[in-house]
C-alpha cells in the first residue's frame, strides 16, 4: 500500500495576510465551543490528487491577487495554460469565452498593468507591424532578472525576434504607401552646331510662350533648359520662331499630355527640319572703272586713275613691252 508523505503539506501556503482571512465566529459568552469529533472547521476543503499530465502550475501570487479582478485572474490563469504560439487576441478569447470583447479587453489591461502580459509592437523584415504577446508567469522575478541584466537579454530577445517568423497570433498591421515613383528622365533632343547665347536666349523665349498658345504645355524651368537647345537646333536651320511653335502645338491629343515635356522632347528630335544646302559664296563682281583721256594721245580708257593709256603705257614704260 502507498504510504502518505505526513510531512508534505495538504497545498502551498496560500499568502493570506491575517486581515485577510476569513473571521471565525465567537462563541457565546460563557459556552465553551464543542470539542466534539464531530464538529468540522468552517471554510473550503480540499480533495487534492496528484497531477501526473496536462497540468500547469499557477503562483498564489496571481490566483490570490489583491488587486485583480476575478476575470483577469481567469484570463492570466487561461493564457498561462497555453502553448507557445496560441492566439490570445481579444477576438480569440471573446469567441472561447461567454465575457464580452470589452471585459476581456479590461482584463488583459489589467494583466499587462501589474506585469503579467507584455505586448510588443514589432516591425517583420517584410515590413508589417505586429504585436507580439509575451506572459511572465512571476512579474517580480522578471523585473528583478531585467534590473540585474541591465536590459541585455531583452536586447538579446529582440535580435532573436528579427530572426523568428512573424507571430501567427498578431493583428495585421495596414499596408506601407506605396513609394512613388521615380520619374523617368525626359528623352535627348537634338543639338545646335554652334549654341550662342542669342540663338539659345531666342529657343527659350519660343518655349516660355507656349502656354500662351496651349495651356496645358505650362513647362518648369528645369524642363524649359533640357528642351532649349533642341529649338535652337531648328533656329540655325532657318527655321522661323512661329513655324517652331507650330510643329510643337499642333494635332495635341484630345485629353492633352500627360508629359508636356516629354512630347516636345519627341517632336523636336522627330520632325527636326534637314539643314539648308550648303551655298558657295558668289564670286566679286568686276569693277567699272571711270572713263577718263589719256594724257599723251587723248584717247579715252578706264581705269583708277588718270595716266597714259594702255597704248601710251607701252611706249612709254619700255619695262611693258620691250
Amino acid at each position: 500500500m502507498d504510504t502518505n508523505d505526513i510531512s508534505a503539506p495538504p497545498h502551498s501556503p496560500s499568502g493570506l495576510r491575517d486581515s485577510q482571512r476569513p473571521a471565525r465566529a465567537n462563541p457565546r459568552p460563557g459556552v465553551r465551543p464543542s470539542a466534539s469529533p464531530d464538529a468540522r472547521p468552517a471554510g473550503i476543503e480540499h480533495d487534492n490528487s496528484r497531477h501526473t499530465e496536462r497540468f500547469t502550475v499557477i503562483g498564489n501570487h496571481l490566483a490570490q491577487h489583491d488587486k485583480l479582478s476575478l476575470v483577469a485572474m481567469g484570463l492570466g490563469l487561461h493564457i498561462q495554460s497555453l502553448p507557445t504560439g496560441a492566439r490570445v487576441d481579444i477576438k480569440t478569447l471573446a469567441g472561447r469565452f461567454p465575457e464580452g470583447p470589452t471585459r476581456i479587453a479590461a482584463g488583459l489591461r489589467e494583466l499587462e498593468a501589474h506585469g503579467y502580459l507584455r505586448r510588443l509592437r514589432e516591425r517583420t523584415p517584410g515590413g508589417r507591424i505586429v504585436t507580439r504577446t509575451i506572459s511572465c508567469n512571476q512579474p517580480a522575478a522578471a523585473a528583478v532578472r531585467h534590473h540585474r541584466t541591465g536590459g541585455a537579454t531583452a536586447a538579446a530577445a529582440s535580435a532573436v525576434r528579427r530572426t523568428e517568423p512573424p507571430d501567427t497570433c498578431a493583428e495585421p498591421a495596414r499596408p506601407a504607401p506605396p513609394a512613388p515613383r521615380k520619374k523617368r528622365p525626359l528623352p535627348d533632343v537634338p543639338q545646335p552646331g554652334y549654341s550662342s547665347p542669342d540663338l539659345l536666349s531666342a529657343a527659350t523665349a519660343v518655349l516660355a510662350d507656349l502656354h500662351i498658345h496651349d495651356p496645358r504645355l505650362l513647362l518648369s524651368a528645369c524642363d524649359t533648359a533640357h528642351l532649349a537647345p533642341g529649338v535652337a537646333a531648328w533656329l540655325e536651320r532657318d527655321v522661323t520662331p512661329a513655324a517652331v511653335r507650330h510643329a510643337l502645338t499642333a494635332d495635341l491629343p484630345a485629353d492633352g499630355p500627360r508629359r508636356p515635356a516629354a512630347l516636345l522632347a519627341y517632336r523636336l528630335t522627330n520632325q527636326l527640319p534637314p539643314a539648308p544646302p550648303f551655298r558657295a559664296p558668289a564670286a566679286p563682281a568686276a569693277v567699272r572703272y571711270p572713263l577718263r583721256n589719256c594724257d599723251h594721245c587723248d584717247r579715252a580708257y578706264r581705269g583708277p586713275e588718270p595716266g597714259s593709256c594702255g597704248g601710251c603705257q607701252g611706249v612709254l614704260d619700255p619695262s611693258i613691252h620691250p
